[in-house]
């Protein structure tokens, strides 16, 4: 099986200057990055569906259990991460530990999980501007807010069609610009709207506290309805499965390593530090959220965030929950493209994609030249694609790099035991045994045309794989060189 030996890596991840990544981001840089991406609007919408179907004030605990849930695979990506600091994330250390196929298969799943997931949610950011410039009387014509393929109803009850959905294209490229400039840049900007997010997160703990009623923690776990998973310990469980996609995020802090300084210690701190930094807000955040309404009253609601605020006499509070999505959607789609753009720039420099989306912008030393292709092809996505052929971000493709991750730490123990470690994963192989199980289950609980999409997806990768980088591989060609001239000195 051709794999990609650690000591190359580590060569490449040791490269600087023209033509390379600039290394510029801190500790404090992939925190923000990491906190960034977890945090979204399914904060303030997963919460809610949780506690009312499933746990009731007890999804305190199912954050707790995914919390645990995410953390297998965070240590295994934190030893990765720290051992070979080089951009792509799975994709590089799957190539390492599994071979170019299962590294092509995780490559390819994650462009579906950063295309489709900045698509939607530019689509969905889209939204949420209309609603929050509605209520200052700023009215965008609806034509320019919709798909061509979708209708609204005005109130005077006037059917019109959409044009373009103008807001999310605007969106796309103007985090593109950003992401152009430089990774430095849009790490400052990236830890502006992220500290502007989660000052209102904190907002609504700090100030929703003081209303808290006791008695809406009563019982704290409710009795089982003779359902599994509604509500009793099985609801907790079930629970613990809504709300683990909200953490989901935290790899993408891997797809920035070679433009880290000093990965061997600020990687493992990237990554694992914020996925603690969610958990303890996100804790808060439902136990207030249950303390202030009961979990009954979130039953069917979009908005279970505004129910509880209504419990408050800070109404002013739910326009800043809309502005608090709208920059946690930027953040998203901020991150969702770097990391894409990451994992393309890999991709190539190994000669599996054309080499254009490996290619550095002269001044920025950033792949511009990918950064526009995907711009353009996923603004194409969200102007003219309904949301719901678009999709929700589908998490699939990350549980299926989580695994690849977690069985990669366990083939590179055994292979290669004594290969320096600046940071090493605990209680192996116990942890990514568990990382695996824990991946897989969420997986199987996926519905069944998630898996069609994400077969489909595979199929037309598996196609370009051996039309085009099967052909063009780097490493491919190289031995086939060592074979036909074995004295010949390959550029390694």
């Amino acid at each position: 099986m051709l794999r990609k030996s650690i000591e190359l890596l580590k060569i490449e991840a040791a490269q600087t200057g023209k033509g390379t990544l600039k290394r510029s981001l801190g500790a404090v840089n992939l925190v923000a990055i990491g906190v960034g991406v977890i945090i979204g609007a399914g904060l303030f919408s997963l919460t809610g569906i949780a506690a009312a179907n499933n746990a009731g004030p007890a999804v305190t605990l199912s954050f707790i259990i995914a919390a645990v849930g995410c953390a297998f695979s965070a240590l295994c990506y934190a030893e990765f991460a720290a051992m070979v600091p080089v951009s792509g994330s799975a994709y590089t250390y799957a190539y390492a530990t599994l071979g170019e196929l299962f590294a092509w298969i995780i490559g390819w799943d994650l462009v579906l999980e950063y295309s489709v997931g900045a698509a939607t949610v530019g689509i969905s950011w889209s939204q949420y501007l209309v609603k929050f410039l509605d209520k200052f009387n700023i009215h965008i014509p609806p034509q320019l807010v919709q798909s061509p393929f979708e209708s609204v109803t005005l109130q005077d009850g006037t059917v019109v069609s959409g044009i373009v959905n103008l807001p999310a294209i605007l969106i796309i490229f103007l985090i593109t610009a950003i992401i152009i400039r430089g990774t430095k840049s849009s790490a400052i900007f990236n830890v502006v709207v992220v500290t502007l997010k989660v000052g209102v997160v904190i907002a609504f703990i700090g100030l929703g506290w003081q209303y808290i009623d006791p008695g809406n923690y009563q019982p704290y776990i409710p009795n089982n309805t003779g359902t599994f998973g509604e509500y009793g310990w099985s609801g907790i469980l079930r629970g613990a499965g809504v709300v683990f996609f909200v953490f989901i995020g935290f790899d993408i802090v891997a797809t920035m390593a070679q433009e880290t300084k000093n990965p061997q210690r600020n990687m493992p701190i990237g990554i694992l530090g914020s996925l603690l930094v969610c958990t303890i807000l996100f804790i808060l955040f439902g136990y207030v959220m249950t303390g202030l309404a009961n979990y009954t009253e979130f039953k069917d609601s979009a908005a279970p965030v505004a129910i509880a605020i209504a419990h408050t006499p800070y109404q002013w509070l739910g326009v800043a929950v809309i502005l608090a999505i709208l920059i946690g959607y930027t953040s998203v789609i901020l991150v969702d493209l770097l990391g894409q753009s990451r994992v393309f720039y890999s991709m190539s420099k190994d000669g599996l994609l054309p080499q254009v989306f490996s290619k550095l912008h002269p001044k920025y030393n950033t792949p511009s030249k990918s950064n526009l292709v995907l711009c353009l092809f996923i603004s194409l996505f969200a102007g003219f694609v309904p949301i719901s052929v678009v999709g929700e971000m589908t998490s699939i493709g990350t549980l299926l790099a989580f695994v690849m991750v977690c069985l990669g730490i366990l083939i590179l123990r055994k292979q290669q035991p004594d290969v320096e470690r600046p940071f090493k994963t605990p209680f192996v192989p116990l942890v990514p045994v568990l990382g695996i199980i824990t991946c897989l289950i969420m997986m199987f609980s996926l519905p069944l045309d998630t898996w069609i999409r994400l077969i489909v997806w595979l199929l037309i990768g598996f196609g370009i794989y051996y039309f085009y980088g099967k052909k063009n591989s780097r490493l491919r060609n190289q031995q086939k060189q060592e074979i036909v001239n074995p004295n010949s000195i390959t550029d390694k």
